[in-house]
């Protein structure tokens, strides 16, 4: 299992949500707890299918990381939002 930070924003009628290690895996949905379990979901799908078509999965990286590379700079991440991590299963592979 790895921890993936996922960061949770308040969109205007829904949340959305986003790992800033693995780019292009999103989820939204009507409560901050739906939006979580969604955002496992689809990090899990998206991981196995790179798995897959050969491509390296990326490492976690922390909020610490994150933080020191600018992620809350310029606007990126503003308004209401939820930082968190969720365990995802990583298969092994060659």
């Amino acid at each position: 299992m790895e921890k993936y930070l996922i960061i949770i924003q308040k969109a205007e009628k829904n949340y959305a949500a986003f790992s800033p290690d693995v780019l292009g895996c999103i989820a939204a949905a009507d409560t901050v707890e739906e939006t979580k379990s969604l955002i496992k979901e689809a990090l899990q799908f998206h991981i196995e299918s790179m798995i897959e078509s050969g491509e390296e999965v990326p490492e976690p990286k922390g909020l610490i990381f994150h933080i020191e590379d600018g992620i809350f700079k310029d606007d990126e991440i503003s308004g209401e939002y939820y930082i968190t991590e969720v365990e995802v299963p990583v298969p092994q592979h060659a």
